[in-house]
């Protein structure tokens, strides 16, 4: 009998419970006790869902309050020096994610090359120990549920080391933290674990390369140790780095994806190397949301069963990157709810790949083969788009010249303020939205109370005296959520959430047709906002790689056609606003970064087609309008070139929780544009100083022009409280008029 299992299960629940949870306890509206208890329950939930869905293996450890790097490193006592004093507790470790009044937070960076963002541990002069066997307790509380299906999943010593900052001598900090794995490894297999997933994603990244020498000796240490540890050297996302030699670790079995991995991992396959290993494959998407292709991974499966000791099957990562299930979203249209698959979904998926390699027949296979043959028909796919001949795809000016015409209209002053986009959204405004939403109150109610916060925070900006005025954002649930709402080719869906960090969660819409811009968008609440005001208003876009990144996309096309479709849709959208006299629009790339293919050979061709996109939404605006963008959490020096081709007239990115690491990717010489450097964290709700804003305005000036630097928060305001935001800008303000005066401005 072949068996079945998994990495991980998403956290937040069908109707986000874990969210609640955590946001009960951070209002102090329940005690450490009652989090405690309350996380319990949903961790036993969990655990006897995947059970009852037939899982051979349930994954047990990838449940966290907050994120599963920030739980090894508290576990392994990596504590941040500011924080070393303080006691171990739960209020330290949301200090470290989240930051508190007298300490900011650790730095936030992506997971590879998903939207989930983990805490980066951060190393100093501190001494590995095991503060508790956290994983052993998780273990043990499963096995009361699930019995000996219990799998323990951690991060591998290698993954966890390479994701760190302050890292003075790579192999020694590895080797520091052996002798907590082993000890963590001897106490599971003494407690009956008979699998053991090591998380060891950095192999299938180009800088895995220079860690192949590292994996050999880890891993036979653990094999000379601890024999009797089956461990399964687990990665996702690609393909191995080399598999020739990785495949000669002396571990029980290894952990493959086979759909963001396929050519390479499946010749890896074919080769023989791995004839006497044991293989976790991964054939089922654990990173988009459609139903899987019965046909092709069933004759994928034999493939595999004939090249190595022993297939399981499993999703290709942890489920965390989808949501729970498709049950409730009974509002889609049916052909393309039954070719979606989300966690729940996904489970039964893999389970039914199983029983037909055993030979077993099922009606319920049958009918996911008829499910999927429908949606591949659906004549809703594809419709007529403009052709791309006649598309401006570079601005008709360069840059000095543009600017030179932007100042004569916009008026500037240097060092000018503005915010990324979006103010905080307050209970009020969620209430009015799912009120309206279900019909308790009119059409013309809701726009007249979104109008009304709109002036109220107009008012708010010009008190505040910032330069450059945004409208909030009221009326949008989420950046491209609110998109996906308005353009042809999108649907959504009412429980398809999604954790993005912390308790931070996203709904992501998905793209299932061709895109098209079939009204306006944003045109109402912006030209509204800009008459209340002689200040510019920037009107608030979200970018075609962007959306396509942060939504499920469509597969049955290429990625560049999908690029160039929301880009002529954004085109459409900016003209509109430019016709209305808006000035200053932001076209937002936050997760172009997010994007990018983990191996090098493979990313010029996705930034060349992202820039394209990029150009086709934006090039077509006169000189005088000023084009915006925006960049979340990235490592910039990689992608700079690519980012300074985009030729927007100003980019705002984070640098607060990077300590101002990245400013050197930005030099003037290397970049001349204009350039905002988010100047204090939005994600923790800490108030900044005065004199921390104006350290992280004078530090990129010694490398900046005055000219080119804008004076923004490093992300938008949305899931800040009103009081925090306020006093906060004020301090961005003060601290910006401060740097002006010393400049003699």
């Amino acid at each position: 009998m072949t068996k079945i299992s998994s990495l991980g299960y998403p956290r937040l629940g069908e109707n986000r419970e874990w969210k609640k949870l955590i946001e009960s306890y951070w209002a102090k509206k329940i005690s450490s006790e009652e989090l405690a208890a309350g996380a319990k329950k949903l961790r036993l939930a969990f655990l006897k869902k995947q059970l009852d869905a037939g899982l051979d293996f349930v994954p047990v450890g990838d449940f966290s309050l907050y994120d599963h790097i920030l739980d090894l490193s508290v576990q392994f006592n990596i504590i941040p020096k500011r924080f070393a004093d303080q006691t171990i507790d739960i209020d330290l470790y949301f200090a470290i994610a989240r930051g508190n009044k007298d300490n900011v937070a650790s730095s936030m960076k992506k997971w590879f090359n998903t939207n989930y963002h983990y805490i980066v541990p951060e190393w100093s002069k501190q001494k590995p120990k095991l503060t508790n066997n956290r994983l052993l307790d998780l273990y043990l509380e499963a096995r009361e549920v699930v019995g000996d299906k219990a799998k323990p999943v951690i991060t591998g010593p290698i993954t966890y080391v390479a994701l760190s900052t302050g890292i003075e001598d790579f192999t020694a900090a590895v080797k520091s933290l052996l002798p907590l794995y082993k000890q963590i490894f001897t106490e599971l297999t003494q407690a009956g674990a008979s699998y053991i997933q090591v998380d060891e994603p950095i192999f299938v990244t180009d800088e895995g390369e220079k860690y192949l020498e590292a994996a050999k000796s880890v891993y036979a240490y653990f094999a000379k140790e601890i024999p009797q540890a089956k461990l399964i050297f687990q990665t996702y996302f690609e393909a191995l780095i080399d598999a020739q030699i990785l495949s000669q670790l002396p571990v029980a079995a290894f952990g493959l994806d086979f759909v963001h991995g396929l050519e390479e991992n499946l010749e890896a396959i074919q080769s023989g190397v791995f004839k006497d290993k044991e293989i976790f494959a991964g054939l089922v998407d654990g990173r988009n949301i459609w139903a899987s292709d019965f046909t092709r991974t069933s004759e994928l499966l034999k493939e595999l069963k004939a090249n190595a000791a022993e297939i399981f099957i499993q999703p290709s990562c942890s489920l965390l990157h989808v949501p729970v299930t498709t049950k409730n979203e009974t509002d889609l249209e049916p052909v393309l709810r039954h070719g979606l698959a989300f966690a729940d979904e996904k489970l039964r998926e893999i389970r039914l790949l199983a029983e037909r390699l055993d030979g077993k027949e099922n009606s319920a296979y049958d009918q996911h083969l008829a499910h999927f043959a429908a949606l591949q028909a659906a004549d809703f796919r594809n419709v007529e788009l403009e052709n791309l001949d006649h598309v401006a795809t570079k601005r008709h000016s360069d840059y000095a010249k543009r600017r030179e015409l932007q100042q004569e209209r916009l008026h500037l002053p240097l060092l000018p303020t503005t915010t990324i986009g979006s103010f905080p959204q307050s209970q009020e405004i969620r209430k009015t939205r799912l009120a309206w939403k279900r019909g308790e109150i009119s059409d013309q109610a809701y726009h007249d109370f979104i109008n009304a916060e709109i002036e109220r925070w107009i008012r708010i900006q010009e008190d505040l005296d910032l330069d450059v005025l945004v409208h909030g954002e009221f009326e949008r649930v989420d950046m491209v959520e609110f998109f996906g709402q308005k353009l042809a080719g999108f649907t959504t869906t009412k429980w398809g959430w999604v954790q993005s960090y912390g308790s931070r969660a996203v709904k992501p819409p998905i793209i299932y047709g061709d895109v098209q811009h079939i009204e306006p968008i944003t045109i109402k609440e912006t030209v509204y906002a800009q008459s209340l005001t002689d200040r510019p208003v920037k009107g608030m876009l979200t970018g075609p790689i962007t959306i396509t990144n942060w939504s499920f996309e469509r597969t049955d096309i290429p990625r560049d056609q999908l690029f160039n479709q929301i880009g002529l849709a954004i085109k459409d959208e900016i003209k509109l606003l430019e016709d209305a006299g808006i000035a200053i629009i932001q076209v937002d790339e936050a997760a172009l970064r997010e994007g990018l293919p983990l191996r090098k050979d493979k990313q010029k061709a996705y930034l060349d087609d992202a820039v394209h996109a990029f150009h086709i939404a934006t090039s077509s605006v006169k000189d005088n309008t000023q084009i915006h963008t925006h960049m979340c959490y990235s490592k910039f020096d990689e992608i700079i070139d690519s980012i300074r081709a985009l030729d927007a007239d100003v980019i705002s990115i984070e640098t607060s929780r990077s300590h101002g690491d990245i400013i050197k990717s930005f030099e003037t010489a290397v970049y001349p544009l204009g350039i905002g450097l988010g100047v204090y964290d939005i994600h923790s709700p800490r108030v900044p100083t005065k004199e921390e804003v104006v350290a992280n305005i004078e530090r990129p000036l010694r490398q900046l022009s005055p000219k080119q630097f804008w004076v923004n928060p490093d992300c938008g305001l949305k899931t800040r409280q009103e009081a925090e935001t306020i006093a906060a800008l004020k301090v961005l303000v003060a601290a910006t008029k401060e740097v002006r005066q010393k400049l003699g401005k």
